[in-house]
């Protein structure tokens, strides 16, 4: 098990804010401690390209999550644009194909793609109409990311949950991003698969990302930091 630094070095805050101003203020509580960012729909929504800036301008690496889904050549002129943003993830959806992921690599070569396989707010008992319920949730997970892989992906994004059989059956160098991230005992809210740092490290993930128990914290420093002390005393009291 990584230390708490160590493992503290592949976190990625979620910017779960409505402004750039609000995400501006959270970069500044949060200093060196976050190295990684994630622009998700609603700043990038309000702010634009500028949040990619700012993120740039501060010294830090930006994971633009707008899952593109779309005809092979609308997403690959859209990673291009996004990839003069000087990101370094951008993420589309798995379920768009092998011919529009490719469009998406060939698009921003700059930036590692990776596929969105199973949503974390997906629920194995209760999954839509799209996805074949007579076969287990993982099973999907590792035919998307076959595909994706195969279709020139750097990894995917998936749950803590579908980690190790990802790692198990393409290896290490298969990125494994991990949202829906909670602290032991914290609400998982919408996350109905959520994981905990320890739990997903365990199985392999490359990165993780934390929103709303670090951005709706009183004190996001240190909920960021308990974080991933936590992963320290848990590994002290096996």
């Amino acid at each position: 098990m990584p230390s708490d630094a160590n493992a503290a070095s592949r976190g990625i805050v979620a910017l779960d804010v409505p402004a750039l101003e609000d995400a501006i203020a959270l970069l500044a509580r949060l200093g060196d401690a976050v190295g990684y960012y994630k622009v998700r729909l609603e700043l990038f929504t309000v702010a634009g390209p500028e949040a990619a800036h700012v993120l740039r301008e501060a010294k830090k690496s930006v994971f633009l999550d707008l899952k593109l889904h779309d005809i092979p050549n609308t997403v690959g002129r859209a990673a291009r644009a996004a990839a003069g943003l000087g990101i370094d993830l951008l993420t589309v959806h798995a379920g768009g194909g092998r011919a529009m992921i490719q469009a998406a690599v060939q698009g921003a070569p700059s930036a590692r793609v990776v596929a969105v396989t199973a949503l974390t707010s997906l629920d194995p008992r209760d999954l839509p109409a799209h996805i074949r319920r007579d076969r287990p949730l993982a099973e999907w997970v590792l035919d998307l990311t076959e595909e994706a892989l195969a279709a020139g992906a750097a990894g995917v994004v998936l749950s803590g949950a579908e980690v190790a059989a990802v790692k198990a059956r393409f290896g290490a160098d298969c990125l494994c991003v991990v949202p829906g991230v909670r602290p032991p005992g914290a609400a998982h809210q919408d996350q109905a698969r959520a994981v905990t740092p320890a739990e997903a490290l365990a199985a392999g993930a490359d990165f993780l990302v934390v929103g709303r128990p670090v951005t709706q914290a009183t004190d996001p420093l240190a909920a960021w930091r308990g974080l991933w002390s936590e992963i320290h005393s848990q590994e002290g009291r096996r």
